[in-house]
């Protein structure tokens, strides 16, 4: 167990990463003591040499805990899982259909909401490519469909509580720019969320983590 003495453990992160906001969240809820070390990814600091000492694979976020260095989303959450007891499932069973549905966020959703927010929202708009920002919104309407109908009379994902699945597949869908996802479309989605975000130290991610300009 992590100690509430330690050393509170270093997120590289930024509020604009829906990816840094799922560890970010994670160790939150888990009342893990961390930092938010602001990643200015929009200059380019996640390709700096410094970084990539950092994570080899330039992105964000990355926690650094005493001795450990960890990236990707998934890692950090499983992460809190082992050093806190919470959100990672009460048996087996469950445990593997935590990973199952982190698994499936990370192909099916996150990278596509992350991927068409970025596209539909922070480059130029003269060089948005609308027939891709269209094609990935017609795969993520799937995927909206798959978690609204999943949820369809269940409060969590995965058993009677919060996992890493939840807090995974939320990843992206609390931010305000607009990328193909709208609550009123998916009341399931929006039940859950709300769930979500009336647990106690739940924060937006613009205000839990740092981002450009702040």
């Amino acid at each position: 167990m992590i100690q509430n003495k330690s050393s509170p453990a270093l997120l590289y992160c930024f509020g604009e990463s829906g990816n840094s906001y799922k560890a970010a969240l994670t160790l939150e809820l888990a009342g893990i003591p961390w930092k938010p070390v602001f990643v200015d990814f929009f200059k380019g600091e996640t390709r700096t040499p410094e970084f990539l000492k950092l994570n080899p694979m330039g992105e964000a976020p990355v926690l650094v805990k005493d001795t450990a260095v960890l990236s990707q989303s998934g890692v950090i959450q499983q992460f809190v899982v082992q050093h806190s007891g919470q959100f990672g499932g009460t048996n087996q069973k469950e445990k593997q259909e935590v990973l199952r549905w982190v698994l499936w966020d990370n192909h099916k959703m996150s990278s596509l909401c992350g991927t068409t927010r970025f596209l539909n929202n922070f480059i130029p708009e003269d060089k948005r490519p609308l027939e891709v920002i269209q094609w990935h919104q017609g795969r993520l309407k799937t995927s909206f469909k798959i978690l609204n109908n999943f949820l369809e009379n269940r409060e969590w994902l995965v058993g009677k509580s919060i996992t890493v699945a939840d807090l995974s597949c939320c990843g992206y869908l609390y931010y305000p720019e607009p990328f193909g996802f709208n609550r009123s479309d998916w009341p399931n989605i929006s039940r859950w969320l709300e769930n979500i975000s009336s647990l106690k130290g739940w924060q937006h991610p613009y205000d839990l983590m740092p981002k450009k300009n702040q």
